[in-house]
């Protein structure tokens, strides 16, 4: 049963920060539009090593392994170097090694090409969860939120299960997570969303900023 006062206070919540959270998207948007193939790839990097690691530090590995240029990186170890804090970094930086060479060929980045072939969020996210190792759902949906796209995708982290829990929207955390179990979830999820008249992504972000304080990535 969902808390009427709860939702009140959500929602009281989101109009006090609905500006930043609108920006951060707009941001977002603008890496697609305005960026580089090399710049979205970096994006990816990210998600792949965000699972059950702080973001703030997989960020700041991924601006040093930027600093250095991933397309001279000899082999995953040069990647470990610039992994600070980030865990499960020996598989990660497999998985980042495979995706460079699904995604850079001759001396090109070919990011915006290959995501342009699939017609709208959900097939994108079909491939990305099915081509690149380390992507999974959540994952996928992530990085094509953090590219502009994803408005009715869910990215369902323990974070937005904790909140979804809270207001009534699921009965318990899954302990396990199938596809089929992610997509009933991201349906009630974007039910509740337009039920509170928030738009997912923002709901994404405000679960978010009630975690941690801050709207980041």
């Amino acid at each position: 049963m969902i808390n009427i006062s709860s939702i009140e206070e959500l929602q009281s919540e989101y109009n006090s920060i609905k500006h930043d959270i609108i920006e951060r998207l707009n941001e977002f948007r603008e890496i697609w539009e305005k960026g580089s193939d090399e710049d979205i790839f970096y994006e990816l990097i990210f998600c792949l090593m965000t699972p059950q690691s702080k973001a703030e530090l997989c960020w700041e590995s991924v601006l040093r392994i930027k600093g250095r240029d991933i397309s001279t990186f000899k082999d995953s170890g040069e990647i470990l170097d610039e992994m600070r804090g980030v865990r499960f970094k020996f598989k990660k930086s497999l998985y980042i090694m495979e995706a460079r060479g699904k995604f850079y060929r001759n001396g090109f980045y070919t990011v915006k090409s290959i995501l342009s072939e699939y017609p709208n969020d959900w097939e994108k996210r079909e491939w990305l969860n099915s081509e690149i190792k380390g992507i999974g759902l959540k994952e996928a949906g992530h990085f094509l939120r953090n590219i502009g796209f994803g408005k009715k995708l869910a990215i369902l982290d323990r974070h937005i299960l904790k909140n979804l829990r809270k207001f009534g929207v699921i009965d318990d955390v899954p302990s396990s997570m199938t596809p089929t179990k992610y997509f009933d979830i991201e349906r009630e999820m974007i039910l509740f969303s337009e039920k509170i008249n928030i738009p997912l992504l923002h709901l994404d972000l405000l679960f978010w900023y009630r975690e941690v304080g801050k709207i980041f990535k």
